[in-house]
């Protein structure tokens, strides 16, 4: 696949989780998604009412983070910001996995985190974020499978708040090791249509950003070109 066959805007989660984002910020973010055609943004959950109100009439869905950015909440923490959310009119949750559990080897406590979040908010799409940069291979394959056996929709690299963020590489593992039970996003890092594209050609089905408008005039100008 070519870029010229992408239909980039719809595969952005665009995004603003910066801790001093403001009403004004968000409310930007809304307009911007329905100008530029994204179908996904990603808030502060304190703003989703807000945001929900903002895109209505249009394709866009409200997305919010659970359990962010360190994913070591209890699992009714998650489970209640997850249903609070979705009853707000949130309509893609992004839970942080629980990456201390995971390294302990916590196996069934990870599973059961994740499963409890999908079983209470069977309406909603699951994308769940490992935080690639702190585990090893083999931890995340691991955990690629806990991630299908709990029953969510995708897999993510990254909250973009850690000391790495996507790589080309973890995509390519990722997208294996999921075997087609579940889709890959690429997060953090990400702030230019070159980066995007690699994410892309490696196997991202989606790509979550806050350089979207940066990202998508680049794959315009090029597209152009060719």
């Amino acid at each position: 696949m070519t870029q010229s066959d992408w239909n980039l805007p719809a595969l952005i989660d665009h995004t603003i989780l910066r801790p001093e984002a403001t009403k004004a910020d968000v409310l930007r973010l809304c307009r911007e998604a329905t100008q530029y055609a994204f179908t996904v943004i990603f808030i502060p959950p304190c703003y989703t009412a807000d945001a929900v109100e903002a895109v209505a009439g249009s394709a866009v869905r409200v997305g919010i983070p659970i359990g962010f950015p360190l994913g070591g909440h209890a699992t009714r923490i998650k489970v209640a910001e997850a249903v609070e959310g979705v009853r707000q009119g949130a309509a893609v949750l992004d839970m942080v996995i629980n990456v201390s559990r995971l390294k302990s080897g916590d196996l069934d406590a990870v599973r059961q985190d994740i499963a409890e979040v999908v079983r209470a908010t069977p309406e909603a799409e699951h994308k769940v974020i490992l935080e690639t940069c702190y585990l090893t291979d083999q931890e995340k394959m691991t955990a690629c499978r806990l991630v299908v056996e709990a029953g969510a929709d995708y897999v993510k690299t990254s909250t973009g708040f850690a000391v790495g963020g996507a790589t080309a590489a973890d995509v390519r593992l990722l997208k294996a090791s999921v075997g087609g039970r579940a889709k890959v996003k690429a997060s953090g890092g990400i702030r230019d249509w070159h980066s995007a594209r690699e994410m892309l050609e490696a196997g991202a089905d989606r790509i979550g950003t806050s350089a979207s408008l940066k990202i998508v005039e680049e794959w315009s100008a090029a597209t152009v070109k060719r």
